[in-house]
């Protein structure tokens, strides 16, 4: 079924990943209208801390605080409260810290007043099969995947960051209700940068994809706004 325009831009996401605060609010601002949720990943958090996502947040986009949490599980669940707190509509914690960290991160978001989605981060889109044999990881890219995105919805959390290319078996696996999150979008005929796992919007959306996170093919284009518009124009046909 062809998505309609709003439906398309709701279920886009846009990476503002700079370390300039004005030019992560330019973008917020500029894209207002033709995407549904900002992303402030680790360059923009460590530039401007929590007063950067609150800014964005003023702005009226949805937050996904993208910051992939790892570490004890104590650490996690502080971390996931404080960063709740903030307003957050999602946030993202590794799944490759475990069963105990990642119901810690759920119990930790769970604090706030309205708790934002915990995604878990399954195997990040710049990597392949090559790059996790080199890390001593079996199983390959789509089998660490499943494994790990079986866990993470065990645990609670309410989806996974996954490539497209895993989204039409984990959405067969795991059901409607859980939020597959893909990054390594690229519109067709677009450069892959550092991503390996990729996919167009179209193919994103078949896949079973709920939210896609478009970063660089927006944000480095000569006119984002049109950037944008033609990804919501992909997806919905």
């Amino acid at each position: 079924m062809a998505l309609t325009r709003e439906e398309a831009v709701r279920r886009l996401a846009v990476a503002l990943d700079a370390s300039e605060r004005e030019e992560v609010l330019r973008l917020a601002g500029a894209l207002r209208g033709c995407v549904g949720v900002a992303k402030v990943g680790l360059e923009a958090f460590t530039a401007h801390g929590p007063a950067l996502v609150a800014a964005v947040c003023e702005l009226g986009l949805p937050v996904f605080l993208d910051l992939k949490l790892h570490d004890i599980p104590n650490t996690v669940e502080r971390a996931a409260s404080n960063a709740a707190r903030l307003g957050v509509a999602m946030l993202t914690v590794h799944a490759s810290g475990g069963e105990a960290m990642l119901r810690a991160a759920v119990a930790g978001a769970a604090k706030a007043q309205r708790p934002p989605a915990v995604l878990a981060v399954t195997v990040l889109t710049s990597l392949d099969d090559g790059a996790l044999a080199e890390l001593g990881i079996p199983g390959g890219a789509s089998g660490r995947v499943a494994a790990w995105a079986a866990l993470a919805q065990r645990c609670g959390c309410a989806g996974v960051v996954c490539s497209p290319q895993e989204a039409a078996g984990l959405r067969s696996a795991l059901g409607p209700g859980f939020l597959l999150v893909t990054p390594g979008v690229r519109p067709s005929g677009e450069n892959r940068g550092d991503q390996r796992r990729v996919a167009t919007p179209r193919e994103a959306i078949a896949a079973g994809a709920d939210l896609l996170v478009v970063g660089r093919p927006i944000t480095a284009a000569a006119d984002p706004v049109a950037a944008a518009e033609a990804i919501v124009a992909e997806m919905a046909s």
